[in-house]
C-alpha cells in the first residue's frame, strides 16, 4: 500500500504506546476523492469496532484500545484527512468527516453489519456530523463520544486563564488557530501541551506519547481543521444520534471541558451512561486508557456481542 506523508515507524515507533501492527492496511476513498488510510486489527469475523481520532491525532492515538480490543474484537481505525498516514485534501469540514466515516464504514464492513462507533475530540464530532446518515444508521449498533462537544469549543475552552467572555473567546480562538509550526518536542512544547491537554498527574511517558503524536500534524491540516472546529455547531445533529451513546469526559478536560460531556449526555435521545474521570484532561484514552476501553467494551456486550453468536450477559437477560 502506497503511504502518503507517513514517515516509516510514525510517531511512535517503539514503547509502550507504539500502536501494534495491523492486520491489513487500505486505502478508502471518500466522496470527494479524499484518500483515507485505514487498519484493521484483529480476527476478522469477530464482532466490529470503528475508532475516530481527534484533531492532530492519528491513529496511534488508540493504540492501548487497539491492542486491548483486538484480542476479541476487529478493530477499525483510521487516519482522518490530512492526518498520520491520510494525505491533505482539498476540503475541511464537519461534511467531509461524515463522508469520510460513511466510507470507512462502507468498505470495511459487510451489508447490515453493525459495529460500535467511538470517536475521540473531533471523533467524537465526525460521529455527530454522520448522525442520521442511512449508512451511520445500517452500521452504528452504538457510539461513544469521549472528550467532545459539539458547539461553542472556543468560548467554552479553558487553556486561556481568564474569565469568561469576549476577549478570553478572541485569546484562545487565536492560540487554537495559531498558524506557527509546533516544532520539535522540547521540554517546554511538552508543558504546554500537558496543560492544555491533560490532566496535572499525567506521568511523563503518557505526556511524550501525546506530544509526538500532536507534533506529528501537518501545519496547514491543523490550521485548516481549527478553522472548522471554531465555527463547529452540530447541536441540531444530536436528535438523530439514535443509537445507544454513551458519553466519557475528563474533569480537568481545558479543551472541551466537562460541560459539554454533560450536555451531550442531557441531549442525546438513547443516552446510555455519563463518566467523568476525575483527574483526567482532554486525552482521555492515552490518560485513563481502561475508563475508554472498558466504555467501548461495555457498549459492544450490551449492544453488538448477541449478533456474532455470543451469550447474552446477566445484565441483557435481566427484564
Amino acid at each position: 500500500m502506497r503511504s502518503f506523508g507517513f514517515r516509516p515507524g510514525g510517531p511512535l515507533s517503539t514503547g509502550p504506546y507504539a500502536p501494534p501492527a495491523a492486520r491489513r492496511e487500505r486505502v478508502v476513498v471518500s466522496a470527494d476523492g479524499a484518500r483515507l488510510h485505514v487498519e484493521e486489527h484483529g480476527d476478522e469475523g469477530a464482532p466490529a469496532v470503528v475508532l475516530a481520532h481527534g484533531w492532530t491525532c492519528s491513529t496511534a492515538f488508540w493504540a492501548a484500545q487497539v491492542r486491548d480490543l483486538s484480542r476479541d474484537h476487529r478493530v477499525i481505525a483510521y487516519d482522518q484527512r490530512g492526518h498520520g498516514r491520510s494525505p491533505a485534501a482539498s476540503r475541511y469540514d464537519t461534511t467531509a468527516l461524515a463522508d469520510d466515516l460513511v466510507a470507512v464504514l462502507r468498505a470495511t464492513l459487510a451489508p447490515g453489519e453493525r459495529a460500535v462507533v467511538a470517536g475521540h475530540s473531533m471523533g467524537g464530532m465526525t460521529v455527530m456530523a454522520a448522525a442520521g446518515r442511512p449508512e451511520f444508521t445500517e452500521h452504528a449498533a452504538a457510539a461513544l463520544l469521549c472528550s467532545t462537544g459539539s458547539a461553542r469549543l472556543v468560548a467554552e475552552a479553558l487553556v486561556v486563564p481568564l474569565r469568561p467572555g469576549r476577549v478570553r473567546t478572541r485569546i484562545t480562538g487565536a492560540v487554537l488557530g495559531s498558524r506557527a509550526p509546533l516544532g520539535p518536542v522540547t521540554p517546554i512544547a511538552k508543558r504546554v501541551l500537558k496543560y492544555a491537554t491533560m490532566g496535572p498527574g499525567s506521568a511523563p511517558d503518557k505526556v511524550e506519547a501525546c506530544a509526538r503524536i500532536v507534533h506529528a500534524c501537518p501545519t496547514g491540516v491543523r490550521y485548516a481543521w481549527s478553522e472548522v472546529l471554531a465555527g463547529l455547531d452540530l447541536e441540531a445533529n444530536l436528535a438523530a444520534l439514535t443509537a445507544p451513546t454513551a458519553v466519557i469526559g475528563g474533569k480537568n478536560d481545558r479543551l472541551t471541558p466537562i460541560v459539554h460531556a454533560r450536555a451531550l449526555a442531557a441531549a442525546l435521545p438513547n443516552c446510555v451512561g455519563l463518566t467523568e474521570l476525575t483527574g483526567m484532561g482532554h486525552m482521555t484514552p492515552i490518560e485513563a486508557p481502561e475508563a475508554v476501553t472498558n466504555a467501548v467494551r461495555e457498549l459492544a456486550v450490551l449492544h453488538l456481542d448477541q449478533q456474532y453468536g455470543r451469550p447474552a450477559t446477566e445484565k441483557e437477560k435481566t427484564p
